[in-house]
């Protein structure tokens, strides 16, 4: 995000949050582009900022030539062709950088139900990605006792709905709108970067992963556990 970009989004937010309370706990929302909501209203302001938000396009990325089914993650991650994919590996020394979470690999996902208000900040990433985050969790809120969700996951899907790449307001109002008593959410335990960027899970992965809902239920952690 550009310096000019940063300023104008710290003098739009004066204070962004959407705040719901009960007796066991809360949900805020935090965007970065989002107007203080003061009257602790449960409806969701859409349309907070319609027509100030520029387009932002990233520039087309070649992809890789290697088959399907000679494709590694570490493929994904390089971006490589077959021509340079020798090159590269030796740069790297051959090795996967540790911190790298396959976004087309379910064991990289997480799925939960749980009860709202859940209890959990989510925050909106740069807007050239979209989507939105787990900023952090209330302690003793129903998302912390669960023990199974952690800052910095990725918000996939709301039950069989993709919300993965959405505008603040369109992601967090799948939420809200849910009438489920528990509300399932799925999410990427990785960075945006891994989730969007070049090494990131295709749009028809993602539609077929969510589709078929096969991901299981954590159970919520327990001392014992």
């Amino acid at each position: 995000m550009t310096t000019s970009a940063r300023t104008t989004t710290s003098v739009c937010l004066t204070a962004a949050a959407f705040l719901m309370s009960s007796a066991s706990g809360f949900v805020a929302f935090v965007p970065k582009n989002a107007a203080f909501v003061s009257d602790g209203s449960s409806q969701l302001r859409m349309g907070l900022f319609d027509g100030v938000k520029e387009a932002f396009s990233a520039p087309a990325l070649e992809k890789s030539k290697l088959d399907a089914d000679r494709e590694t993650p570490i493929d994904r991650w390089m971006g490589w062709s077959v021509s340079s994919e020798d090159e590269e590996l030796q740069k790297m020394g051959g090795q996967t950088p540790d911190n790298f979470k396959d976004s087309m690999d379910e064991a990289n996902y997480i799925a939960i139900e749980l009860k709202k208000p859940m209890g959990i900040v989510f925050e909106e990433n740069d807007e050239e990605v979209g989507g939105i985050f787990i900023q952090s969790l209330k302690g003793g809120g129903i998302a912390a006792n669960n023990g199974n969700l952690q800052p910095g996951d990725q918000l996939v899907a709301v039950g069989e709905t993709k919300v993965s790449g959405k505008v603040f307001d369109d992601a967090l109002g799948t939420i809200i709108d849910s009438p489920d008593n528990l509300t399932k959410l799925v999410l990427f335990r990785g960075t945006a970067d891994q989730l969007y960027g070049p090494t990131g899970a295709s749009e028809e992965w993602l539609n077929e992963f969510v589709k078929l809902g096969a991901l299981p239920v954590k159970e919520p952690v327990t001392a014992g556990n």
